[in-house]
């Protein structure tokens, strides 16, 4: 691990779906030691390049080259319950040979077995306590994990096999802040050609440059993400000012052969009277008249030509400048008027928990952020609010009309449009109606006609999220489970965005606490064996601490 030596290249690189959408069309290429991250829109193609450098997937033409070993943390880890830590990773035969050369089995398969690897149990101990994982032990099972542990472990897995080149994508996605915490130390650490895929901002702080996947295109930045947003806020007002120059210069353009216009007719008016009048021979008028017409038509063309030209520049001006769309909607049917009983919870206890019983009742349209740490019970919370799980015992009373959106986003079916998923939740809505509310939600025309499968993890949650709150009735109660995961910041900022229009009471299970920080929350709720109030502050403390 750590070799100088080892890179990522591609060249001229090309791939396509299979229903032959492109996603990369003579792309290049480099990277070398260090931590880079890789940022873009959703869709961009950050996974699909991971999974192309990986061998997963397989490019249409071009060339890709790694040097060294490579490991790789995609998003969707989905690890065997029933595999025994040791064996997630990747060390049981080994520790099993250990042990059984200790027990005096000292066969030649034992020692083939263990080579080199005589301090394979300290090390995988020792790679477990740095990810906070210690407690977990080797002998243990995955399904004793909770989801965030089960990354902490493939990466605990990465970190004992040494790769020279490390991709991970999305790698913070389903971690509480104390797990965050664990996987930023990892990789500020890491020696070799690190690349991540992230949304995450605390992560992006602590890379050495920025690769912006744009409009199939790499843009490299030096420094962490502040610095990226520096240079690129940089870069945006000077193609603003390129605009506005080239606006400038087209109307200067227009102006100037216009007047060239009433100039030349002019002088063909004097020729013209000049020949009707005989002030001059007649040959001398043909001459005037002659010479007028054709200056005239090279002073057009000049012209024309100036104008055709003040026009492309101003076009590539235009595209030079970010446009990024921002969800612009209006949801009055949402509006939960102050005190109106929405939530109630009496002595619930969760299926799937421990703790007392909870005690809360939500009213009117307060937003309220729920956080814990993983496995504390924030999502069973959620399903049993929406009516998905039973009760050990206690009731909720809900008293509004309430949508959830789970972490999976599997409201939507994958096999119909975006346009006949919402519609399927405002049955009463006509197909025009439809796709202008979601023209708001940013499909318009034929992204509207898209299969929901064929859509990205930003796309398909704005796609979920319009199909709930363009429901029938309107959700006055609104639950999201950890909204940001799978949205690159763009998308995050287009989410609160959107959430700035609904008038309804919003309950959100997040680990991100600026994100929440950034929609308004006006109580914060802390799921530890109960539901206690607590404050953005201190869920820092809390969640951040060993």
């Amino acid at each position: 691990m750590g070799n100088t030596s080892s890179f990522i290249t591609c060249s001229a690189l090309s791939f396509d779906w299979p229903d032959g959408t492109p996603v990369f069309d003579g792309f290049d290429l480099a990277v070398g030691p260090g931590r880079t991250g890789l940022i873009g829109r959703n869709g961009s193609g950050k996974s699909t390049l991971l999974k192309l450098i990986t061998g997963r997937l397989v490019p249409r033409d071009g060339r890709l080259a790694v040097s060294g070993t490579v490991g790789h943390l995609p998003q969707d880890i989905t690890l065997d319950t029933s595999l025994r830590v040791d064996e997630a990773l990747g060390i049981r035969a080994v520790r099993a040979a250990l042990h059984a050369i200790e027990a005096g089995e000292a066969t030649e398969a034992n020692f083939t077995a263990v080579g080199d690897d005589w301090d394979v149990e300290e090390r995988a101990l020792a790679a477990l306590d740095q990810l906070g994982l210690g407690a977990v032990g080797l002998d243990r099972t995955v399904g004793e994990l909770s989801g965030g542990e089960g990354v902490l472990l493939r990466l605990a897995a990465l970190l004992l096999a040494r790769p020279d080149v490390l991709l991970l994508d999305e790698p913070t996605n389903n971690l509480d802040l104390r797990a965050r915490r664990r996987l930023y130390a990892a990789v500020e650490s890491w020696p070799g050609v690190l690349l991540l895929a992230s949304h995450d901002r605390e992560l992006l702080e602590r890379v050495d440059r920025i690769a912006e996947l744009h409009e199939g295109e790499v843009h490299w930045y030096g420094g962490n993400f502040s610095v990226y947003e520096q240079q690129l806020a940089a870069e945006q007002e000077a193609a603003e000012r390129l605009v506005r120059a080239a606006e400038a210069d087209v109307q200067r353009q227009k102006r100037e052969l216009s007047d060239a216009h009433v100039k030349l007719a002019r002088r063909r008016r004097f020729a013209q009277k000049m020949y009707e009048n005989k002030r001059v021979p007649k040959i001398v008028a043909n001459n005037l008249r002659s010479a007028a017409q054709q200056s005239a038509g090279k002073h057009r063309t000049l012209h024309a030509e100036r104008l055709t030209q003040a026009r492309e520049r101003l076009g590539e001006a235009v595209e030079a400048v970010r446009d990024d769309d921002e969800i612009r909607i209006e949801l009055p049917a949402t509006l939960v008027p102050p005190g109106r009983r929405v939530l109630d919870l009496s002595r619930l206890r969760l299926a799937h928990g421990a703790g007392a019983p909870l005690e809360w009742d939500l009213r009117g349209p307060e937003r309220i952020a729920l956080v814990g740490r993983n496995g504390s019970g924030k999502t069973t919370l959620l399903r049993t609010v929406a009516g998905l799980l039973e009760p050990e015992a206690g009731e909720v009373a809900v008293h509004v009309p309430a949508r959830f959106l789970p972490q999976r986003l599997d409201v939507l079916d994958d096999g119909l449009s975006v346009v006949e998923n919402v519609a399927r939740f405002a049955p009463q809505a006509s197909n025009n109606v439809v796709r202008a509310r979601l023209a708001h939600f940013l499909f318009r025309g034929a992204r509207a006609d898209r299969a929901a499968g064929a859509l990205s993890g930003g796309e398909r949650f704005r796609a979920a999220l319009a199909a709930l709150l363009l429901a029938e009735p309107a959700p006055q109660l609104l639950m999201l489970d950890e909204p940001t995961n799978n949205l690159d910041l763009a998308s995050a900022e287009q989410l609160a965005g959107a959430l700035d229009a609904y008038r309804g009471a919003l309950v959100v299970a997040s680990h991100d606490v600026p994100f929440l920080e950034s929609i308004g929350i006006t109580r914060w709720l802390l799921l530890d064996g109960g539901l206690r109030p607590t404050t953005a502050e201190e869920v820092r403390e809390t969640l951040w601490s060993a």
